[in-house]
């Protein structure tokens, strides 16, 4: 009885970690490459990647501006409400679209250059970190110019391991979507096309309390807002941040997405990873 053929070393799960784990320990290169590509998107350019912020700056204010007259809810309130969600959304959104074009982007070094997989994901993430710590500047500003500061309190250090279940979400995220839009190149447009779908289904331009207020039916539909995951994800930074109260079940959801999320992800990169290079 012929015994069948053992399984392909690159197909390993111990594959799948070492990609991982030999791509964080290349984190000299990442970050490197990560700080290069903003220098390069804002060569000669006098401020550099504060043009990033000031862009948010003023799409936060004239949105609060806006919605604020249109809820009827106090500015000094819905503009904090506003900024932060936009500055956590940016983040979000950069993770899924420029996530599924993460290794179509790097065509070039993943053929040439002999790394893991990861680094390009790693280098995509540490990136997106850079442009949301420049525009954690508009939140100082926001703290200091709406007396925030005084709502703050301990619990506010929440949006400390909020912000790191974001970057860990962000990490499946790439990788997952990465790998399946080099396979399948119409993934990306469709995927950009949902993100603005659920910019709008997602509480950043309105807020689930004003529609409660309303009472009946628009009441009702305020809780469909809980079907959306990126809620869930926006509210435990969000919230801490302007120092509002939260409840711990937004916290067990984006736990539970992140297990699953790192599941999937952990299978992708098991099943395809050698595959990708063929892809690009």
């Amino acid at each position: 009885m012929s015994e069948s053929p053992p399984r392909s070393d690159s197909q390993t799960f111990r594959r799948a970690f070492k990609d991982l784990r030999d791509g964080f320990d290349q984190r000299e290169l990442w970050l490197s490459l990560g700080w290069q590509d903003i220098k390069q998107r804002y060569r000669r350019s006098v401020i550099g990647p504060f043009w990033i912020t000031i862009a948010t700056g003023v799409q936060a204010t004239a949105i609060g501006i806006l919605y604020a007259a249109l809820l009827d809810m106090p500015l000094d309130e819905f503009l904090p409400y506003v900024t932060v969600g936009l500055i956590v959304w940016n983040l979000i959104n950069a993770s899924i679209i420029e996530g599924s074009e993460v290794f179509v982007a790097n065509e070039g070094l993943i053929k040439q250059l002999p790394s893991a997989l990861s680094v390009h994901v790693y280098r995509l993430v540490w990136r997106q970190l850079l442009f949301f710590a420049h525009n954690l500047v508009i939140y100082v500003v926001m703290v200091l110019a709406f007396a925030v500061w005084k709502d703050l309190s301990w619990a506010s250090l929440a949006a400390i391991p909020a912000i790191a279940l974001i970057v860990l979400n962000a990490l499946w995220v790439s990788i997952v979507f990465g790998i399946f839009a080099t396979r399948y190149r119409d993934i990306a447009p469709i995927l950009s096309s949902m993100t603005l779908l659920l910019f709008v289904l997602t509480p950043i331009m309105w807020t689930t309390q004003s529609l409660e207020a309303q009472g009946g039916a628009v009441r009702d539909r305020a809780k469909i807002a809980e079907l959306n995951p990126l809620f869930h994800y926006l509210d435990i930074v969000r919230a801490p941040m302007i120092g509002q109260p939260q409840q711990m079940y937004h916290w067990y959801i984006v736990i539970a997405i992140t297990v699953v999320g790192w599941a999937v992800a952990l299978l992708a990169l098991r099943k395809y990873r050698a595959r990708v290079p063929y892809w690009v």
